[in-house]
């Protein structure tokens, strides 16, 4: 079976992470998430995959080609304007001449696309649409369905006096080759409010498929920082979790550093004399971590360097940063590339740095 993957969407929530790197090329455990992704698909016999892409998504080309380094074929279509969920998959018509899987580019899950597969060619379904159980619908698509699972309401973002169940729209669909004739063609047109509700007004046969399988939307950085303590942890079923230290290759770790709970290093690492590692953390290739630096619960992407005492916690820190001593970035605070902080700073809680900045005073 073909899939698409939606990726062209401008990543606004997880901002200023994602002003240089496109949300597909986040990194998740030092791998881009798309590679994730792209691995979970492999494990299902997918094998052939479209990538929806904006202008400025051209890195993901560059490091994907044409799929056979990952075990698949790949397509891209580029969207000179947003077109939507399904306009961006009717941009893509010429790949579909036969049943094909969709998903939402920000979606982390175990989900079992083998099984919906099968489900969906049972009941001769037109649209199958996977939901997922969350304890607070009002954020996401809730989908109302019958006894056999048909769906027969769809409710976007609903009120909480509007919700009558928790099963949300999971951002994966199994869809039949010529629904792609009700999408306008180079329309902004979406599945949740355009096409799905058509589907029903016409009575088309659009069925569920309920799953608890493991689920995360990371399109924010609290939940892209959940998804990285997550697998480190074990939660997703597909995806092994590393040794509680995973090193990589030629990093130096001296024998003073204390390194407690599921830590990742990349390649080419250097972590200091004194320095404290608590996990759930993950340290990009080619950091330098001095000496007495304490960093739990973060995330800090690739070439960064954190100073003499410079304490990093429950926080994310893009490429190329650079803290330096005695400087303390903390509770939720985002650092996107470039980012220089100086001696002694300490960040407010949640701050958010923009790309470049030098930070000279506590802010």
């Amino acid at each position: 079976m073909k899939a698409i993957i939606l990726i062209g969407g401008e990543a606004t929530r997880l901002r200023p992470l994602t002003c240089n790197t496109p949300k597909a090329m986040v990194p998740v455990l030092n791998t881009p998430f798309l590679e994730h992704v792209i691995h979970y698909l492999g494990q299902h016999q997918v094998r052939e995959i479209v990538l929806t892409l904006s202008r400025s998504q051209e890195s993901i080309q560059s490091y994907f080609g044409d799929g056979s380094q990952f075990g698949v074929r790949l397509n891209y279509t580029i969207e000179d304007t947003p077109l939507g969920t399904a306009g961006a998959v009717k941009n893509a018509g010429k790949y579909l001449d036969e049943t094909f899987l969709v998903l939402n580019g920000d979606i982390f899950t175990d989900l079992d696309i083998t099984a919906m597969i099968q489900l969906h060619r049972h009941r001769n379904a037109k649209v199958t649409i996977a939901l997922t159980p969350v304890d607070d619908p009002t954020s996401y698509g809730l989908v109302e369905t019958n006894a056999r699972n048909r769906i027969t309401r769809f409710l976007e973002k609903p009120k909480p006096s509007e919700i009558t169940t928790n099963m949300i729209n999971a951002g994966t669909y199994i869809l039949e080759a010529d629904v792609l004739t009700h999408i306008p063609p180079q329309t902004n047109f979406s599945f949740e409010r355009g096409l799905f509700p058509l589907l029903l007004r016409q009575g088309e046969p659009v069925f569920a498929y309920p799953s608890s399988a493991y689920w995360i939307d990371i399109g924010t950085p609290e939940k892209y920082l959940q998804l990285n303590r997550d697998l480190l942890s074990g939660k997703s079923s597909s995806h092994t979790p590393p040794a509680e230290r995973l090193i990589g290759k030629q990093s130096q770790i001296h024998p003073t550093a204390r390194i407690k709970g599921q830590v990742v290093i990349g390649d080419n690492c250097t972590i200091g004399q004194q320095v404290k590692l608590t996990g759930p953390v993950v340290i990009g290739s080619g950091c330098a971590i001095q000496p007495g630096a304490i960093i739990e619960d973060s995330v800090i992407w690739h070439k960064v360097q954190i100073g003499q005492r410079a304490v990093v916690r429950n926080s994310i820190i893009a490429n190329n940063c650079h803290l330096h001593p005695d400087c303390c970035v903390t509770d939720g605070s985002l650092l996107s590339d470039n980012v220089i902080v100086n001696s002694g700073c300490q960040l407010k809680p949640a701050s958010k740095i923009w790309p470049g900045t030098l930070v000279q005073a506590d802010t």
